[in-house]
């Protein structure tokens, strides 16, 4: 199996305090959390010293705004270019690009993303592979969390734009990942994080891979039972998971039997258990759900991250730091929470900080969920019930 990584560079300032840029490990596959060591900063990003970019220019962004720069900065003739992280391509880049796509209603960017998409990652089986690289696919293992992505985007594009190519794209590849990247157990249905998981149980288990609103659409379009199924199991899960510790892991394990432990990455292969740039995406996805249970969820982070105003991107799971380093994606996550429990001031003040950290240090995931995050918070393009108005103060 070979190993797939996400090697984000996590360096910033809040207000204007400014930490040491750092390489941090984005988990989405297998194995996962494996530290790598640095590497030189990418043109816009920090300085190899981790200082911010002292030419970058820092605006109040509408949502709009930060998914238009996203597109415009990070795709090339529809390859999501990961260019702070030697320039390869990701399945969870192009289905981060069809989101924002989608939601912007941008149909010239969707239809390129796609069509890249289609052209260089999508396999015999019509799952997408991880990972591609000077012209070709280096890991063609696909992540499940990519192609839950993908296919919510493209059944929104399908109706959005009017293109039954892009419905039955999704809907063909929404069958897929019922049929290769789920199982049952006494917890429930469950999505695994790739086809290798599906080998042995117990089952590796990310909880934030798990998204209501992406088995909501793909349950709608397809009619397939599984999804809601799936919906079902991935609540059971986190439910478990949350009532044993504040927050939920990066990565976990699910028996047979339905018990869940919370593991140090896939398949135990990671660090430490901790609360970090995976497990972060959970409450984001859990508050845009129109589910109030689901925005329960989410709302029982709450109090545990609002315990420090600088939130540090990497902590245990009873929100104490293991790292200096700050980054956007975990203020967002306390954005998702804070709307959750009806705090819409200090939410609102959480998203503004977060683009903020994302404009001064720029990285590809930084940009993708400075986009994302205030879409699925904020606004229903992407067919969620968003717990903000943009710009609520009250």
């Amino acid at each position: 199996m070979s190993a797939k990584k996400t090697i984000g560079i996590a360096a910033t300032a809040v207000a204007a305090v400014t930490a040491t840029a750092v390489i941090a490990s984005l988990a989405t596959g297998f194995p996962a959390n494996l530290f790598q060591g640095p590497t030189t900063a990418s043109p816009g990003s920090a300085d190899a010293d981790g200082q911010p970019d002292p030419t970058s220019t820092v605006t109040d962004r509408t949502t709009t705004e930060a998914a238009d720069a996203f597109l415009a900065d990070w795709v090339d003739d529809g390859r999501v270019v990961r260019r702070d992280q030697g320039d390869d391509t990701v399945s969870e880049g192009q289905a981060y690009g069809l989101l924002v796509a989608a939601g912007v209603g941008d149909e010239q960017s969707f239809t390129e993303i796609w069509d890249w998409t289609e052209t260089n990652l999508q396999r015999a089986d019509g799952l997408l592979a991880w990972q591609w690289s000077d012209g070709e696919v280096v890991d063609d293992e696909p992540a499940s969390d990519a192609d839950l992505d993908a296919a919510r985007a493209l059944v929104i594009a399908g109706t959005r734009f009017d293109e039954p190519r892009f419905t039955e794209a999704g809907v063909a590849l929404a069958g897929v990942i019922a049929d290769r990247m789920t199982a049952e157990t006494a917890a429930g249905r469950i999505l695994l994080p790739g086809v290798w998981a599906a080998a042995t149980e117990p089952y590796a288990y990310n909880p934030s891979y798990a998204s209501p609103v992406a088995f909501s659409v793909l349950g709608a379009a397809t009619g397939d039972p599984r999804w809601a199924e799936l919906q079902a199991g991935a609540a059971a899960v986190t439910t478990t998971l949350l009532d044993e510790s504040p927050l939920p892991p990066d990565w976990a394990q699910v028996h047979a039997d339905g018990t869940v432990d919370a593991m140090p990455g896939a398949a135990g292969s990671g660090q430490s258990v901790r609360y970090g740039y995976d497990a972060a995406r959970l409450p984001i996805r859990y508050a845009e759900s129109c589910d109030t249970a689901d925005q329960a969820m989410a709302a029982r982070l709450a109090s545990t991250l609002a315990r420090s105003k600088e939130l540090r991107a990497e902590t245990d799971l009873g929100g104490s730091p293991l790292t200096s380093d700050v980054h956007p994606l975990a203020l967002q996550a306390r954005a998702a929470a804070r709307a959750a429990v009806g705090n819409l001031p200090e939410s609102a003040d959480d998203l503004r900080a977060a683009d903020e950290l994302a404009q001064e240090v720029p990285s590809y995931f930084g940009a993708a969920w400075a986009a994302l995050a205030p879409m699925m918070l904020t606004t229903g393009e992407l067919d969620g019930c968003p717990p903000l108005t943009e710009g609520a103060t009250s």
